[in-house]
C-alpha cells in the first residue's frame, strides 16, 4: 500500500521542502503515512509495511531531524504505541541524518581502547565491535568537521542495545534535552559516572576468563548454598570487607 504525502495544512512550505528531499525508504514511508493519516501504529507500521521494530523506524525519522510525540493507544483490544508529529517538528541541526562513520575512525577507537567493549569491559573480534556516539545522536548531533575518537565508544551488540533501550526511555531522551546531563551518564562515562539513565545506581561488570572460570564456579556454588542469587552473594562478601 503506498501513502502519498497530502497538503496539509499546517505543513510549513519549509518542513514539505525536506520532507520532499528525504530519500530513505523507511522514514519517508512512516512520515508520508503520518502526514495523510495524522498517525501512525506500531500495528499499521507491521501491518501495512512489515516494519516490526517500530522503535528503530521511529528513530529513523529521528535522527533525519523530525520531532514526534509518542502516545499509548488501544486499537482492535491492543495497547500499542501511536506516532504522531510534535507542534515544532523539525530539529534544524539534525537534518540530513547521520554521516556515515568512516574506517580511520574505527581504527582509532580500536588502537586506543584494544578489541574490548567499553561498558562490559568483555574482549570481542574487532570487526563485530559497534561505533557508538557517547552522547545519544538525538541529544547532541554530529559536530561539524571531523569525527573525533573522544566523542565515540566501541560496544558490543548487548551493550549497545542494552544502551539504546536506557536511553530511549530515560527523562532526558524523552523531554528534558540537556547535554550536560547526558555527558555525567554511565553509557557516557563508565569510568567516571553521577548516575545511570537519571537514577541513582552504579554497576560494576566482572567477567572470568581461562583459569579465572573455577573461582566464578565456586562463588555461584557458595551462592547456592546460602540461598542467594550470585549478584547479591557477591555484594554481601564485598560489603563484610569494608567493614571497618
Amino acid at each position: 500500500m503506498r501513502q502519498q504525502i497530502v497538503n496539509l495544512p499546517d505543513i510549513s512550505p519549509e518542513l514539505r521542502a525536506y520532507i520532499e528531499s528525504i530519500k530513505a525508504k523507511r522514514p519517508k514511508t512512516m512520515l508520508a503515512h503520518i502526514l495523510k493519516y495524522g498517525s501512525i501504529t506500531t500495528k499499521e507500521l507491521d501491518e501495512l509495511y512489515g516494519y516490526k521494530h517500530a522503535p528503530r523506524a521511529a528513530r529513523d525519522l529521528e535522527e533525519l531531524g523530525i520531532r514526534l510525540i509518542r502516545t499509548r493507544v488501544t486499537q482492535d483490544g491492543r495497547r500499542m504505541t501511536s506516532y504522531t508529529l510534535a507542534d515544532d517538528p523539525v530539529v534544524t541541526d539534525r537534518r540530513g541524518g547521520r554521516r556515515a562513520f568512516p574506517k580511520r575512525l574505527k581504527t582509532a577507537l580500536l588502537a586506543r581502547d584494544g578489541e574490548q567493549c567499553q561498558l562490559c569491559q568483555g574482549t570481542f573480534p574487532g570487526n563485530t565491535l559497534q561505533i557508538d556516539h557517547r552522547v545519544p545522536y538525538e541529544i547532541s548531533g554530529d559536530v561539524e568537521g571531523e569525527l573525533q575518537p573522544e566523542s565515540f565508544m566501541l560496544l558490543c551488540g548487548s551493550c549497545n542495545r542494552a544502551k539504546s533501550w536506557a536511553c530511549e526511555h530515560c527523562e532526558n531522551w524523552k523531554a528534558i534535552k540537556d547535554l550536560t546531563i547526558c555527558e555525567t551518564c554511565m553509557f557516557a562515562s563508565p569510568d567516571h559516572y553521577q548516575h545511570i539513565a537519571m537514577k541513582q545506581k552504579r554497576q560494576l561488570t566482572l567477567n572470568w576468563a581461562g583459569e579465572e572460570v573455577q573461582d566464578y564456579d565456586i562463588l555461584n556454588q557458595q551462592a547456592s548454598a546460602e540461598g542467594q542469587q550470585l549478584a547479591e552473594y557477591v555484594k554481601h562478601i564485598l560489603k563484610n570487607r569494608l567493614k571497618p
